[in-house]
């Protein structure tokens, strides 16, 4: 659960590829619709939601992963809201995941990684998990759906500064890379970028003797 297309990609994507290629289900829940993520004068909200929606259909399918949903809530914009929970809740009953991948709620030294609707989608997803996703008198409209209660076994924050799991992402760096790549409208030097995704994954690695890795801060929730 991120908040904008790329989130995933930037984040997650070769340890989302490694996932899938054990046969593991994945699916992404979109929240912002990244309709502020443009330089480009000439670009508008509208025409950039579409492109960014097709760019983040397409990383997905590079990955593997099953199915992407898209929540439409303006970039730049995301709260904590009971409207934002609602939302995400009804995704987590609906597919029902062991694991949930989203980013950090807290302020760190990563400027970029701190983004508000970043932060902001964390915090949600953190309430979402412990406890309404688990209350059955929490969203009483959904049950009204169908959407019975479910408990998640781990969560993984993304870009936390104090990591302690590190996935060995050596053998799916090139699938990343590619799904990035699909992001056009986000990139203009890829060459630079993906250069420095490099140079970070293998950052990641060295303290385990990966050549590239993906950290996460890891919460186990009790049984």
């Amino acid at each position: 659960v991120v908040a904008h297309p790329d989130d995933a990609e930037v984040g997650c994507a070769g340890s989302v590829a490694k996932w899938t290629k054990e046969g593991r289900e994945v699916t992404y829940v979109i929240v912002t619709n990244g309709d502020k993520g443009s330089g480009d004068r000439t670009m508008t909200s509208e025409r950039l939601v579409r492109i960014r929606e097709e760019e983040q259909q397409n990383a997905a399918r590079v990955l593997g992963v099953e199915r992407v949903e898209f929540l439409g809530y303006p970039d730049g914009e995301m709260e904590n809201s009971r409207e934002v929970r609602r939302d995400v809740v009804a995704q987590i009953r609906q597919w029902r995941p062991y694991l949930i991948v989203t980013q950090s709620p807290f302020r760190t030294s990563n400027l970029f990684a701190s983004h508000r609707d970043h932060r902001a989608t964390g915090d949600a997803v953190l309430d979402c998990v412990y406890p309404l996703a688990r209350d059955h008198l929490s969203f009483p409209e959904l049950i009204a759906r169908g959407l019975e209660p479910h408990k998640i076994r781990e969560v993984y924050l993304m870009w936390q500064e104090d990591p302690d799991t590190v996935i060995d992402i050596s053998e799916t760096l090139d699938l990343k890379l590619k799904a990035l790549a699909c992001h056009r409208s986000q990139f203009g030097d890829f060459a630079d970028f993906e250069k420095r995704v490099r140079e970070r994954s293998a950052e990641l690695g060295k303290a385990k003797g990966y050549a590239y890795a993906e950290s996460f801060k890891r919460i186990a929730i009790p049984r």
